[in-house]
């Protein structure tokens, strides 16, 4: 099932054009990442599909009712505040305790709901992050740089609970990222930006295209996957699992 397309997509940020003629679409199910050199338009993709810029040319065409879960790039959250993950959890929307329960048991983290966001390690304030947009139940989970500071090891187990989020909900999940070695290895297909769609397809086939070799360099080729699945296809099945 479709979730979302862009056709023709052309978005600016600040009167200059960021971004243009994107052709793109999200499945029900699979997991789609793009890549690029920093300012290459990855943030300002997601700002359009959102909602949050309106496009200067094209379309984007949303699924009726598509329910989008999101996790920044980041986030400040003032360290006197006194704010338990429970509390955190309900801004601006509340939630019933059970359902926060459910969404911070399926982030990995169910026993963080009375502890302070302050005293969270970054790999944690992560999986809270995520509990919140678990919230949603959505259709499509979009997560912006959402392994920024954190290290290899905990980037790859961050990774992990996405795979295992999107086969337990079934749904779509877009990353945006530069862990290049580990989500190169997680999706289904990866976009490559740099202003525009420079190349697509499965990561093994854009790992081997001219442009993105021109923009990565050819070591990048699965230097440090240390997180890897092969794919059925079939997303409404548990997926094989090859840990490198």
């Amino acid at each position: 099932m479709r979730l979302i397309t862009t056709t023709g997509l052309t978005l600016q940020q600040a009167g200059r054009t960021v971004l243009r003629d994107v052709d793109m679409h999200i499945d029900r199910g699979e997991i789609v990442t793009l890549v690029g050199p920093n300012g290459s338009g990855k943030s300002t993709l997601v700002k359009g599909l959102i909602g949050a810029l309106k496009p200067l040319h094209g379309t984007v065409d949303a699924m009726r009712g598509l329910r989008i879960g999101y996790v920044p790039q980041s986030l400040a959250i003032d360290g006197l505040l006194p704010l338990t993950v429970r509390r955190f959890l309900c801004l601006p929307f509340r939630h019933d305790g059970d359902a926060m329960a459910r969404a911070l048991a399926e982030a990995g983290v169910p026993d963080l709901g009375e502890a302070q966001m302050r005293t969270l390690s970054g790999g944690q304030f992560q999986r809270v992050m995520l509990a919140r947009a678990l919230l949603m139940s959505p259709d499509l989970l979009i997560l912006d740089e959402a392994t920024q500071g954190l290290d290899q090891p905990g980037a790859a187990d961050f990774y992990r609970k996405i795979e295992h989020v999107r086969r337990h909900l079934n749904c779509a999940v877009l990353m945006v990222s530069h862990d290049l070695h580990v989500v190169m290895a997680a999706s289904d297909r990866v976009l490559c930006l740099n202003g525009h769609v420079c190349c697509e397809g499965t990561p093994d086939v854009v790992q081997d295209s001219p442009e993105y070799r021109a923009l990565f360099g050819t070591g990048t080729k699965g230097a440090f996957a240390i997180y890897r699945h092969e794919h059925d296809h079939d997303h409404h099945h548990d997926h094989e699992h090859d840990h490198a």
